[in-house]
C-alpha cells in the first residue's frame, strides 16, 4: 500500500528521473530512506557517461553495503521512479536493504517501448519477485507512471 509519505518520495524520484533526462542519461531516479524517514542517499542514472551499470538502484545497494548496519539496511526503504532491473534487485537482495517503492514497472516500460517500436534489449525483463527471494515491494503507482512515461518518450 502507497502511503502520501511513499507518494513525496516518489515525486522526488521523477524529479532525480528529469534531471537525469537533462544530463543525457535515460530517466531514472532514486532515493535511500531510513526506518525514521531521513533521506541517506540520492541518485539518478549516469549511464550516458559510458557505464552501463550506473543506474542509481546499484549505488544505493553499493552506499548501504558500506555506510549501514544490517539492522538499519533491513529498515531501509528504496524509493525509484522505475521498477529495478535484475542487476539491481541482485544487488538490493545482496545487501540486504528493506522495501522497494516504484512509480512505474519494467512491465509498463516493456509496453512503452513495444508502442514506440523500440527493440527489446539484453536483459531479461524481471520483476523484482522473480529475483529476490523475499521482496517487500509496492507500485506502480499510476499517476506518476504517466509522468515517468512522458520522460521515457523525450528520451526516444
Amino acid at each position: 500500500m502507497i502511503t502520501e509519505q511513499d507518494y513525496t518520495y516518489l515525486e522526488r524520484c521523477v524529479t532525480l528521473a528529469a534531471i537525469a533526462l537533462e544530463k543525457g542519461n535515460e530517466p531514472f531516479g532514486s532515493l535511500l530512506v531510513s526506518g525514521d524517514g531521513e533521506v541517506l542517499f540520492k541518485d539518478y542514472n549516469q549511464t550516458s557517461s559510458g557505464g552501463p551499470t550506473k543506474h542509481p538502484e546499484f549505488a544505493i545497494a553499493q552506499f548501504a553495503a558500506i555506510h549501514l548496519s544490517e539492522q538499519e539496511r533491513k529498515k531501509a526503504t528504496v524509493y525509484t521512479s522505475g521498477e529495478h532491473c535484475p542487476m539491481c534487485a541482485s544487488a538490493h537482495g545482496l545487501a540486504g536493504l528493506g522495501r522497494i517503492v516504484y512509480a512505474s514497472s519494467s512491465a509498463q516500460l516493456r509496453e512503452w517501448r513495444k508502442e514506440w517500436g523500440q527493440q527489446a534489449g539484453n536483459v531479461k525483463p524481471l520483476a523484482i519477485q522473480d529475483v529476490l527471494v523475499q521482496a517487500n515491494v509496492d507500485g506502480p503507482v499510476q499517476e506518476l507512471s504517466e509522468q515517468i512515461k512522458r520522460l521515457h518518450k523525450e528520451k526516444h
